[in-house]
């Protein structure tokens, strides 16, 4: 890892902090980037030289990822180009992560050549779960935030994120309510709402792993009710149920639109990721 990457938070007053932003970036290295995951025999993890691909054994799955934390060793082109072709084989849609201390420093480039296309950074956003969740929750009256626990709760998950992004979320149903039906231990989906019997107004999800971060995913907001704090109790309720399972600290990768808020509320921007996707059926 290169310190010099590092970026420094702006002037912030968390309820209380043990760890600097470098210093949260190496332990999420460590934990999270470093060990390689274990895979299931649906979703399979395989090794290629340094780096790692995670992907659905069904290639019509939603999920294919490619990470390389300890770099690419001598002949990254060609590492780059057995990944690319091994999905291209496959028709399946693939993800590299990449973050900007990565090796080569040139990674992106190398990724473009071979005909990934850059998607749009994102800030990884760190910070320990104690503080974000013991701050107060501030919601609308009549409006509560809670875990999901039934396959309604996905179903009208599903209706207010296609609301929002005007586009198919049919993930939510038959990708995700799945996983968190075979292992509830890996996920908790939070809703905001004001009934059962209404709509989801906020939804977002905490995914759990090895590591002590909760990682903090998603997150969309019907549009009449934004800038009303639901958002925020999705986070904090989130850093709250992780706690409960043991999870120290939380991690975002943060949109620009999401990362002020969570830079308020006492995170920290520690570096920058950047997916780079090659989809074969385009």
């Amino acid at each position: 890892m290169n310190p010099s990457s590092f970026q420094s938070d702006g002037p912030s007053t968390p309820a209380r902090a043990t760890l600097e932003p470098d210093q949260l970036l190496r332990v999420f290295h460590d934990q999270t980037r470093a060990p390689v995951p274990l895979g299931t025999a649906e979703r399979p993890v395989e090794l290629e030289g340094p780096a790692r691909k995670h992907y659905d054994l069904d290639p019509a799955g939603y999920f294919a990822m490619v990470e390389s934390p300890d770099g690419l060793g001598e002949d990254a082109d060609a590492l780059i180009a057995r990944m690319r072709d091994f999905f291209a084989e496959r028709g399946q849609r693939v993800e590299w992560k990449t973050y900007d201390y990565d090796e080569p420093a040139d990674l992106g480039a190398r990724l473009e050549a071979a005909g990934f296309v850059r998607e749009d950074d994102e800030a990884l956003i760190l910070g320990e779960a104690a503080p974000l969740a013991e701050q107060e929750l501030n919601l609308p009256e009549g409006v509560v935030v809670r875990a999901a626990n039934c396959f309604e709760d996905f179903v009208r998950f599903r209706t207010m994120s296609e609301t929002v992004w005007g586009e198919d979320h049919a993930y939510v149903t038959e990708s995700l309510y799945p996983d968190w039906l075979a292992r509830p231990e890996s996920m908790h989906v939070v809703v905001v709402e004001e009934s059962r019997e209404g709509p989801v107004l906020c939804a977002a999800r905490g995914e759990y792993d090895e590591s002590s971060f909760t990682g903090l995913w998603g997150g969309s907001t019907l549009p009449q009710w934004r800038g009303r704090g639901l958002y925020r109790a999705t986070l904090l309720e989130r850093a709250r149920l992780g706690l409960e399972r043991g999870k120290e600290y939380v991690r975002v990768d943060a949109s620009p639109d999401s990362e002020p808020i969570l830079r308020r509320l006492g995170l920290h921007r520690v570096a920058t990721t950047t997916p780079y996707v090659f989809d074969p059926r385009r």
